[in-house]
């Protein structure tokens, strides 16, 4: 990937996490109002009543149930994100059987090959290899440079073809790491907030309110369960992907170091 593409990629990869988070928003509103408020939901139709279903019990969670949903709709829309785009960024076939087939290849001298190879796989690290593939046919042509000079030409050809590479595999991880940090953070405050309520329901003057008093209850039980679940699944998903970027990270660095070791061998020669 060139410069300019870099560029208009991370435009693209701004302007998509804007609006993904934007209309997740959105979509938590809705959702909170129209489906899980349907008056349908509680006894007498009234959503000031007791909630008959599931729906209506965490509709009774309060204004931070929207904003929790709308981190889970912004965390599911992310993980589809970095999981289609790692599937680019791995190719098309096994990176193990690519590693090796390059590597066949540079020790039979067949360049060519392993450039049509790069073409069949693409992918991140078929992108690497291809560009290291090509300067290493320019630098075997290059009469002006030493030996060692072309081998440290090769490898910063490689290290720049990498940098271009690594900020699209961690691209929005940190959306998700943000999410399971925040998302118990979010939903302690409605536990908070629903505590409070549940408590102003106990101390009333008078008969005790116990629709008050399970409405704070159930908006303290209902966040908290958003929250941490929210967490825990951002976490996992977090940690999953970090595990794909390392493991594709390192199958880069292992043909790289074959490609540089190769042309190492081939100048002494």
């Amino acid at each position: 990937m060139s410069k300019q593409g870099k560029s208009l990629s991370e435009t693209l990869s701004s302007a998509f996490a804007t609006g993904a988070i934007l209309v997740a928003i959105l979509l938590g509103i809705v959702i909170y109002k129209l489906i899980m408020g349907n008056p349908l939901n509680f006894e007498g139709n009234n959503p000031l009543g007791h909630p008959k279903n599931l729906l209506g019990i965490i509709y009774k969670g309060g204004f931070i149930v929207p904003i929790l949903m709308a981190v889970i709709i912004t965390m599911l829309t992310f993980s589809i994100e970095r999981f289609i785009s790692l599937s680019k960024a791995k190719g098309k076939g096994s990176l193990n059987v690519f590693v090796k087939q390059i590597q066949e290849y540079l020790e039979n001298d067949k360049i060519e090959d392993a450039k049509i190879a790069c073409d069949k796989q693409r992918g991140s690290l078929a992108n690497v290899i291809a560009s290291g593939l090509k300067r290493y046919k320019q630098l075997l042509a290059d009469t002006t440079l030493e030996n060692d000079q072309k081998v440290v030409a090769l490898q910063k050809d490689l290290e720049e073809a990498t940098a271009l590479e690594l900020p699209m595999l961690s691209k929005n991880l940190v959306i998700l790491s943000t999410i399971a940090s925040i998302s118990v953070l979010i939903g302690l405050i409605g536990t908070v907030l629903g505590m409070i309520r549940a408590f102003t329901a106990l101390a009333s003057s008078g008969a005790t309110d116990a629709l008050a008093l399970s409405t704070g209850i159930s908006e303290a039980l209902i966040n908290t369960a958003f929250g941490i679940s929210g967490s825990t699944i951002a976490i996992i998903l977090y940690n999953y992907f970090s595990n794909k970027n390392d493991g594709l990270t390192y199958k880069i660095d292992e043909a790289g170091f074959s490609l540089v070791q190769t042309f190492a061998s081939k100048l002494k020669k």
